[in-house]
């Protein structure tokens, strides 16, 4: 079947002519212990407002029937059912099954390896519930559905809302025992068909009540232990963002119940209303670093701010979806920072996703926050680096703009005015403009109409200084940022000795910094606090000590903001790898923020392994290993240091004293195994023993990943068979698995993959939307390959789908500056 994809002229025409009253869905869930087919009956209830004319209905599921009015209906082989001679009132029946339940869009099919237990999922953003049951899939046709659900009777159904009424069905072999139970849901409030869930299987639940709310959160049994140990965080975040939201958007959450489920094979998760879908990779099976802690608790605040931007408000069409995402980034943010113990959260999204973001934005397919989207598969391609943590900086420069009270303000408003409806991007810039009493035009056109980055550069100007302003195609954006200056301490640190807010409107914008007692400050930080989104660079002079500089800086966000100009000069060729990664480095063993230390120790593993020429790779990588192995001796960075030294280790002391530290850590175990395969020691006989040993149900893929860092080139075939072939890797695995996989100085085991993944790009649209993101990015090579191969695969990528071809020219930018980084010692201009 040739499915269609929905365009924005089409949408806008159902939407003009029907008004949907309501779903009622029934779901059949008994097949799939023994087989593939979810079977639904969808009836759709709507008016018309023009009587007799016509239109289609979404179902990309095999339709078994289909009547409008009680007439039969015969569908299209596109996707759609057409819908002829419409009432002003129209009842619409179809049945349909859907068989493509291991590797189709919408409804997945989970064996848990560990048991056996059969788990079922759904998630439907962009437009896959099509691909279950038949639904005008827009999100401005939002209606109310009634989910009843019959599952096997040893299953637990979730779904939007809660308490439903539960049914025994039928008999089984043992007489006392009913077949299968009907689960029958209330009513949802108006939600868009993508914010529609069943998620079945036999899970295990724990339930607390907080603050007048039921929350649930669930997970395949074979993980009942790790929920268990993570319970406790899950619901204290739950409940202080739950609180959090309320009182910012002025409006609690308007139902009691609150549920989170963690499946397996997922991949992310998706704020479906009420009823949040989690890939269970979220659920660490080592105990968690600080890092992975607060990344849970991001997640978690992520998708919850969705109820609200997202579910109670809906953007009317993709080219919107900044309305969502973007914002639900960086109200993950101020929710973590503000309501919960993860007090560093801004330092840890730039650490993490504005590096990124920042990269993206100067590449192939930097585009505006908010663009236009023809159709919904040009929607799946902008999930980014520039529309999630790009946006979310952009918000906070706004909150920053407006000032936080009046942003709070304007929120209260927008969802007061909006509640259950759809919106645009005008009638959030209206109540925030109302609130603050600023004109936002200007801020609107240059923030979220207008792509690229701006570069702030500090100039001397007499006794004082100035920001030179430039955009990335005519004048800079309006900023609103402070200006820190520092001196040395006499223990060599850097202290603040000022703070002043900036507020540019122009390419120059003087910079009042007080005069300092003894002279000029050490340094003086551009975009410090970190308010706004721009790349910085500290005076000509003072290019060199601010390598230096990085590491004395006293807290953990100006020394973000050190790192940020540091990694952007490498990736622009403006430094060598040598550089960057010696800062890092040092920032890293003077960082005194536990969240932000893994995520540096991971960018300077990067820095050494991919941008830096064979000839100082080893240099570099033995660099980070020495603090690695210093690192440890602190019990607080202990378990970190000894991952980072899993991966960079390369002496005989350091990998026999590693060996030494594993005691009962078998995460630990993994990742040393994984090292020495890589460097060429025999793993098998360790391998077995360690499969024997941990109770992790995907511990085969550990296993796999061992495999894939070996220099054999029958283990590389058997993983490339495994991994994308069979594509029989969780989803929330593939990045661990294709780390291992490529790796420096194998170039000639890996070069033929390089081949093949060229022969593989008409083919990685397979799944939908969300694992051909990860495929078409994770599969790229970094090695064995040249920049005329580069070339090869975004001309390859032209005639794909466009999420493909978007994801393939990101990350193609990426490695074209890091073989520029290798060649030359730099990354080129």
């Amino acid at each position: 079947m040739d499915i269609r994809s929905l365009s924005q002229a089409e949408a806008e025409r159902r939407a003009a002519l029907l008004t949907v009253e309501r779903y009622d869905v029934a779901v059949d869930l008994t097949a799939l212990p023994d087989g593939p087919d979810v079977r639904c009956v969808s009836t759709v209830t709507f008016g018309c407002r023009e009587p007799g004319a016509e239109t289609f209905v979404d179902c990309a599921a095999q339709v078994l029937s289909a009547t409008l009015n009680g007439v039969e209906l015969t569908p299209a082989a596109d996707g759609r059912i057409p819908l002829p001679a419409l009432d002003a009132h129209n009842v619409l029946r179809v049945e349909s099954v859907q068989s493509n339940t291991a590797e189709g869009e919408g409804v997945h099919k989970a064996v848990d390896p560990a048991d056996g237990e059969v788990y079922v999922w759904m998630s439907f953003e962009p437009d896959e519930a099509r691909f279950v049951w038949a639904c005008f899939d827009q999100p401005d046709l939002k209606a109310p559905h009634a989910f009843t659900v019959t599952a096997p009777y040893d299953w637990t159904v979730t779904s939007n809302s809660g308490d439903p009424r539960i049914e025994e069905l039928g008999e089984r072999d043992e007489p006392s025992r009913p077949a299968a139970r009907r689960w029958t849901f209330p009513d949802t409030p108006p939600l868009a068909t993508y914010n529609t869930v069943v998620n079945a299987g036999p899970f295990h639940e724990i339930r607390r009540e907080a603050d007048g709310y039921d929350l649930g959160i669930y997970a395949r049994r074979s993980l009942a232990q790790i929920l268990e140990r993570d319970a406790d965080d899950v619901f204290t975040v739950t409940r202080q963002g739950l609180a959090f939201f309320a009182r910012v958007f002025g409006m609690p959450f308007p139902q009691r119940k609150y549920d989170q489920v963690f499946v397996p094979e997922f991949g992310g998760a998706m704020e479906n209303y009420g009823c949040v879908t989690w890939a269970d990779g979220f659920l660490c099976r080592a105990e968690p670093t600080p890092a992975e802690r607060e990344l849970l608790a991001k997640v978690l605040l992520h998708e919850m701010a969705h109820m609200w931007f997202g579910n109670i408000v809906t953007m009317r069409w993709w080219d919107d979806l900044w309305l969502n995402e973007a914002f639900a980034e960086f109200a993950c943010n101020w929710a973590a920072a503000d309501a919960t113990s993860h007090t560093d959260a801004w330092a840890g999204h730039l650490a993490n996703g504005k590096l990124r973001a920042y990269l993206a934005d100067q590449g192939p397919i930097s585009h505006p926050i908010r663009q236009p989207v023809r159709d919904v598969a040009e929607a799946a391609s902008i999930f980014d680096a520039i529309t999630y943590p790009k946006g979310a900086s952009v918000l906070r420069q706004l909150m920053t703009y407006v000032g936080e009270s009046a942003f709070s303000a304007g929120m209260t408003a927008y969802f007061a005015r909006h509640a259950w409806g759809n919106t645009t991007l005008q009638d959030l810039i209206d109540a925030l403009a109302e609130a603050s009493g600023r004109d936002l035009d200007a801020w609107r056109a240059g923030w979220l109409e207008t792509a690229g980055t701006d570069r702030l550069t500090l100039e001397r100007e007499g006794d004082g200084y100035v920001l030179v302003a430039h955009g990335p195609d005519s004048g800079p954006r309006p900023h609103v940022l402070a200006v820190g200056a520092y001196r040395a301490s006499r223990d060599g640190s850097l202290e603040r000795t000022a703070l002043v807010t900036a507020e540019v409107t122009g390419e120059r914008t003087p910079v009042a910094l007080p005069p300092a007692a003894d002279g000029a400050p050490a340094l003086v930080l551009v975009n410090d606090e970190d308010l706004t989104f721009a790349t910085t660079r500290p005076e000509p002079t003072a290019a060199s000590a601010y390598l230096s500089a990085a590491a004395r800086l006293p807290t953990a966000i100006s020394r973000g903001v050190a790192v940020a100009t540091v990694w952007d000069m490498l990736v622009t060729g403006e430094v060598t790898a040598a550089e960057a990664g010696r800062c890092v480095t040092a920032v890293v063993e003077s960082e005194t923020s536990d969240a932000v230390i893994e995520p540096y120790l991971t960018l300077a593993g990067d820095i050494a392994e991919l941008w830096a020429p064979d000839a100082e790779r080893p240099a570099l990588t033995a660099l980070v290993a020495a603090a690695c192995r210093r690192l440890a001796e602190d019990p607080r960075r202990r378990q970190v240091s000894l991952r980072g030294l899993a991966r960079t280790a390369t002496a005989p002391d350091d990998l026999a004293w590693l060996e030494s530290q594993t005691a009962q850590d078998i995460d630990l175990r993994w990742r040393l195994l994984a090292r020495r395969a890589e460097l060429g020691d025999k793993t098998a006989d360790d391998v077995a023993l360690l499969l024997d040993q941990d109770p992790d149900p995907d511990a085969w893929v550990r296993a796999l990943t061992v495999r894939a860092a070996t220099p054999d080139a029958e283990a590389k075939e058997e993983v490339w068979q495994k991994l994308v072939v069979e594509r029989a890797v969780p989803l929330s695995s593939v990045s661990q698995v294709t780390t291992a996989f490529w790796r420096p100085s194998q170039d000639l085991l890996l070069a033929p993959y390089a081949e093949r993944y060229l022969a593989l790009i008409p083919q990685l649209e397979r799944g939908g939307m969300i694992p051909a993101m990860v495929f078409t990015s994770r599969l790229l090579p970094p090695y064995a390959i040249d920049a005329e191969f580069l070339t090869t695969a975004e001309n390859a990528s032209r005639d794909t789908v466009p999420v493909v071809r978007k994801t393939l020219l990101e990350r193609s930018d990426i490695v074209r500056r890091m073989l520029g980084a290798r060649e030359y010692g730099g990354a080129g201009a």
